[in-house]
Formats: C-alpha cells, sequence, structure tokens
C-alpha cells in the first residue's frame, strides 16, 4: 500500500522547486504543447440533425459512468455486465426527436476514464478537465455537460470546478442505475442537464451537479447513499435549482458568481502549467477513537507534504493523531483539518501547519490542498486560497466596497 505512496511521493518531490507564494511548477513548452494538444484532438461527433442556428451548441463530454453500463437483466441494477456500443452518443440518439428542440449536440470521446470510479487518479482527472477548457475555448460552444461515475462524481465535479478556466457551463452529471433497466435514470439527467447547460443561467457558477432534477454546487454536494436514486444532496444549504421540463429554477449561487466577468473569477489553478505527473499526493486520515499515530507516520515517512484529517465533532482527532501532527508538522507537512460531520467544522485560527477547513469536506479539502501544493509552495498563500476559493462568500457589500 505504501509502496504506491512513496512512488508517487518521489515524483512529486523531484519536480517541485523553490519559488515565490505562488510560482507553479515550471513546466517544459514541449510538454505543454503536448498536453493542450492532446485535449484539442479527442474526436468531436455531431448528434441529431443538422445544426439549427438558433439553438445553443452543447458538447457533451462522454467520460463513462454507469449511465452506459448494462445489468445482467432489466431489474438486477445492483449486477454490472458489461457496457453499450457506443457510449454516451447511443443514449443520446435515443433522446430525439425531442432533443433537438433544446440544443445542437455534440459528443467529446474520452475512453470512458471517469468510468470505473475506483480507477479515477489525477491522469483521469486533468485529462477531462483540459477537455473541457478545450471545447469552452470554442467561440461556438455555449456549455459542456460532462459525465462520470456517480461514486466520485463529488469529487470529479470539484477538480473541474478548481481548475476550468472558463466561466461558460459546465454540468456533470452520470446514473445510478444501467442502461436498460426498468429504471434507468440517465435519460432524464442527461436531458435536464443539456437544457441546464443550454439555458445559461449558471455562467459564472463553475461546475455543477445534476441528478434527479436538481443541481448542486460542486463544491458542497455529497454522494449520500449507495443505492437511493436521490442520493446527491447539499447537507447544509440545499441545492442550487431545479430542472423540470422546460422550467429551470435558480434559486441560489455560488459566491464566486459575484466575480462574473472578472479575472478574479479564475483561479490560479490552470492546468495548461503543469502535467497530471505533477499533481501533489495528498491523504486523507480518519479521525476516531483510539486512532493510532501510524496513520499519519506513513504517509510522512513516504514524502507526503500534504494530509487532511477527517475529524470528529467539529474536527478534533486523538491524542496519538495529534502528537504524530505535530511532529510531522516540524517536517514541514501541511494539513487541513476538517471535519467527518459533513458540517460545520474547525474554523481556520492561523495556526501555523493547520488549516481550518470549516464546512469543506474532506474529499473535497485533499482536492484544494492537492492543487494548492502543486501550484505554491508558500503555506500562507495555500491558506489564503482556503480562506476565498474554499470558502467563497456570497456578499455583495464587500463586492460593492472593492469598486
Amino acid at each position: 500500500m505504501f509502496h504506491d505512496f512513496k512512488t508517487r511521493a518521489t515524483a512529486w518531490r523531484c519536480c517541485v522547486i523553490a519559488g515565490t507564494a505562488a510560482m507553479v511548477i515550471a513546466l517544459p513548452a514541449v510538454a505543454a504543447a503536448a498536453e493542450a494538444a492532446s485535449a484539442s484532438s479527442l474526436p468531436v461527433t455531431d448528434i441529431g440533425p443538422p445544426h439549427d442556428p438558433n439553438k445553443p451548441n452543447i458538447v457533451v463530454i462522454d467520460a463513462g459512468g454507469t449511465l452506459e453500463a448494462t445489468a445482467r437483466d432489466r431489474i438486477s441494477y445492483l449486477h454490472y455486465s458489461g457496457g453499450i456500443k457506443g457510449g454516451v452518443a447511443t443514449i443520446l440518439k435515443d433522446l430525439y426527436p425531442e432533443l433537438a428542440s433544446v440544443a445542437n449536440i455534440s459528443v467529446v470521446q474520452t475512453g470512458g476514464v471517469l468510468g470505473a470510479s475506483g480507477s479515477v487518479g489525477n491522469a483521469a482527472l486533468y485529462k477531462v478537465s483540459r477537455a473541457i477548457d478545450a471545447q469552452l475555448a470554442r467561440d461556438d460552444v455555449d456549455g459542456v455537460v460532462v459525465t462520470g461515475g456517480t461514486s466520485v462524481l463529488e469529487e470529479d465535479a470539484y477538480f473541474f470546478d478548481l481548475t476550468v478556466q472558463s466561466d461558460k457551463p459546465v454540468v456533470a452529471t452520470g446514473a445510478m442505475h444501467q442502461y436498460g433497466t426498468f429504471t434507468y435514470d440517465a435519460y432524464t439527467n442527461l436531458f435536464s442537464s443539456i437544457r441546464l447547460a443550454a439555458s445559461g443561467k449558471t455562467t459564472c457558477f463553475g461546475t455543477v451537479v445534476l441528478l434527479n432534477d436538481q443541481f448542486f454546487a460542486a463544491r458542497d454536494v455529497s454522494k449520500t447513499d449507495g443505492y437511493r436514486m436521490d442520493t446527491f444532496k447539499d447537507r447544509i444549504y440545499g441545492p442550487l435549482g431545479i430542472v423540470n421540463e422546460d422550467h429551470i429554477l435558480s434559486r441560489r449561487a455560488p459566491g464566486r458568481v459575484t466575480k462574473c466577468g472578472t479575472a478574479a473569477w479564475k483561479t490560479p489553478f490552470d492546468l495548461s502549467k503543469t502535467t497530471p505527473d505533477r499533481l501533489a499526493p495528498v491523504e486523507i486520515v480518519y479521525g476516531h477513537v483510539e486512532g493510532d499515530a501510524g496513520a499519519i507516520n506513513a504517509p510522512v515517512a513516504a514524502g507526503f507534504k500534504g494530509i487532511v484529517t477527517a475529524g470528529f465533532g467539529p474536527g478534533d482527532i486523538s491524542r496519538p493523531l495529534n502528537k504524530a501532527r505535530e511532529e510531522a508538522i516540524k517536517k514541514g507537512v501541511l494539513f487541513v483539518a476538517a471535519t467527518r460531520t459533513g458540517g460545520e467544522g474547525t474554523y481556520d485560527a492561523g495556526i501555523p501547519g493547520i488549516i481550518g477547513g470549516n464546512d469543506l469536506l474532506p474529499q473535497k479539502a485533499r482536492l484544494l490542498l492537492q492543487l494548492g501544493l502543486t501550484f505554491s509552495r508558500d503555506q500562507q498563500q495555500i491558506r489564503q486560497w482556503f480562506s476565498t476559493i474554499g470558502d467563497s462568500e456570497f456578499d455583495i457589500g464587500a463586492e460593492r466596497k472593492n469598486k
């Protein structure tokens, strides 16, 4: 297990260089060009009738997921038996002629890299995020819908939310049940996601997640059940809005929407400046009764420079874990204190080596810490990113004062 930790950590350490607060790892021009070409050269296929100039243009990025899997029979959605030929393109074709009234549709194939949730890693997330940006950079594209496996869709979406540089709509979706089952939910999820992206109502929202006719902020959404169709929820604030047929209602917005149209809207995590093998390795340590120090000592020994603790209550950990954390901080490891409760947690108090994660879920805090450590060696800069990007408030008053 920790052999893999060591391999990844060593690869990361070899690439990081000392620098200023927001200095990203230097990337050779040849490598940058190769990554950009790879993202922009993925095959794009038009679906449906001829292009209608009066309709918005939506690109669906096929990154796999249960929505294109099959079951052993039509009532056994707990048992997988393969995949449908043609992937998401086949599902979209099933939605015609009705889909033609919503948007012009194109499909980008990524090889189903987000299909099996257990195999999703840096390379897959990087590839899809760059593909999203490559499509949104086109003047004739109005929004993107991206598919993925629902088990880690909340993490996929937050990675895209943090890294995609375009403010055009991005909607992540999937399915709980397989193609051909009586309860197959991908038809409505895909249709509603395309409707939402085509409406433009989530412009500057970053990435949102839509299933079961509700859409959520990527930062806050979580999968709350292994099987239920209404598994995706925001335990504290609720959905951003709903899509019921052509009734698209937006009730809230992520805090970053107040910076729409300004340079401040973008995050500093521009993936064109790095490569997937250079994304910093970060681990999560779960807090519980009699939590052993080895849970922290092992990744530290393997070279990890970032650890998120999913503590009990507001973010507390056992005394042995706390002692191990103190020793790790002396070695330069940066911690984020998150809570396993799914609610409010540790507020940041400026404690050296420990950033308060507040209500940011541990799995989301890991992604932000990973990108922070990839793009900066300055712990105070990373702390600031957690208090701004990671905890963006919807504060119109502050925005007016800053103008």
